[in-house]
């Protein structure tokens, strides 16, 4: 198990704020603004941005712990690499292109410490015009419903829900109080200290996406309840950090995706079956290589608008 530091004392509930940042720009001051008074400490990992982000905190809150890596190391090991750096009770591990409501540490705060047995807590992440994004809250994307989810066939769940099930919950009515989920997003995801001491560190083979749903994986299966709080509103400019750098984001999602299943199913589905998964996958991979190489022509051509 991974030493994460010595626990403060079981009487000192305290939030470390983690943000991953990579190139985040203006988000990254924006962010960090909406995390102060809300919690005990700010931690930024930055994987060696380019873009003198992390110097724009620094000279405006100087107090706030700045770890920059030499290189870009991925988002699970900056992860680690923070809360090791951490003294509080609770992490939130945080993007940086997130802005925090005025209460929502204390609602994801709140609903940590509702049960003994709550692993981690994500908050309702959404756009910038108020809708719900999907990911917030959602069902495991195990590879049956991954296939029927690219196929089309949710359509079909009203009238076969156990079959045609979509993992994306946001369409779903928005409950009142905190509810458990199968997973959260690791954009904004509130882990108690003492839940990752038993679990362990996020799986650092992962570079880029689904290792926020490794991490729920693990949980689940040492039953540790994931709870979505509704009232804990984040907006979210998804994918704003990853706009420069589209296949690269995609190649390493793609890859990701690939481990997560070997990792959790490989076992419990039919090797053809996991074949046709992979055959999916790259061929997805393969349309959006597609997509965005051809968008990059075209703005060289000048026939597509940047």
């Amino acid at each position: 198990m991974q030493d994460l530091n010595q626990a403060p004392g079981s009487g000192d509930q305290t939030v470390s704020v983690i943000i991953i940042n990579y190139n985040a720009g203006a988000l990254l001051a924006s962010c960090v603004a909406s995390a102060l008074g809300q919690s005990t400490e700010i931690i930024i990992v930055d994987n060696a941005s380019a873009d003198h982000s992390t110097d724009a905190v620094a000279s405006k809150w100087p107090h706030i712990k700045i770890i920059k890596n030499g290189s870009n190391l991925g988002f699970a090991t900056a992860c680690n690499i923070g809360a090791r750096a951490a003294n509080g009770s609770h992490f939130l591990f945080l993007n940086p292109d997130c802005v925090l409501a005025v209460d929502a540490v204390q609602r994801m705060h709140e609903a940590a410490d509702s049960l003994e047995d709550v692993g981690m807590v994500g908050g309702l992440l959404v756009d910038p015009d108020g809708t719900e994004q999907g990911g917030g809250r959602r069902a495991v994307p195990t590879p049956w419903r991954s296939l029927v989810r690219a196929m089309g066939l949710s359509r079909f769940a009203d009238r076969w829900p156990r079959l045609f099930y979509d993992f994306h919950l946001h369409k779903q009515p928005l409950p009142t109080t905190p509810i458990e989920v199968e997973a959260i997003s690791g954009a904004c995801m509130m882990v108690p200290r003492h839940a990752m001491e038993k679990v362990g560190a996020w799986d650092e083979a992962y570079f880029l996406h689904c290792e926020d749903l490794d991490l729920c994986m693990r949980f689940r299966r040492m039953d540790w309840k994931i709870l979505f709080a509704p009232s804990a509103k984040v907006v979210h400019e998804k994918g704003a950090c990853s706009h420069s750098q589209p296949i690269f984001v995609e190649w390493h999602k793609h890859k990701g995706m690939m481990r997560f299943y070997r990792k959790f199913f490989r076992h419990q589905y039919p090797g053809v079956l996991m074949g046709l998964v992979a055959v999916g996958v790259w061929l997805r991979f393969g349309l959006v290589f597609t997509y965005y190489s051809s968008k990059h022509i075209g703005r060289k051509l000048g026939l597509v608008r940047a």
